[in-house]
């Protein structure tokens, strides 16, 4: 196996782990997060509008991890810049 092949391989694997835990981790956090807010609605049915305005800024805060990852995901596959180094190191 060349060095080409194994940078494409590396880079599917870790683009496919990448996504996939930063899909969980903030799936498990938005879960939990909007958990709390509930909870704090049932508790606190005045403070409805507060409550629910910092629930929705937190859950985009939150998003905006997954969306990274999303980003690197697509960086590792489409833009990797290790492609023009393994490429030459293979024509040596």
């Amino acid at each position: 196996m060349d060095l080409v092949a194994i940078l494409g391989a590396v880079s599917i694997f870790t683009a496919g782990m990448t996504l996939a835990l930063g899909a969980g981790a903030v799936g498990l956090a938005e879960g939990y997060a909007v958990a709390s807010g509930l909870t704090s609605l049932a508790q606190q049915p005045d403070e409805a509008g507060s409550i629910s305005r910092t629930m929705f800024i937190s859950l985009a805060i939150v998003e905006t991890s997954s969306i990274y990852c999303f980003v690197v995901t697509m960086i590792l596959l489409f833009a990797n810049p290790f492609w023009q180094y393994a490429i030459s190191a293979a024509a040596k």
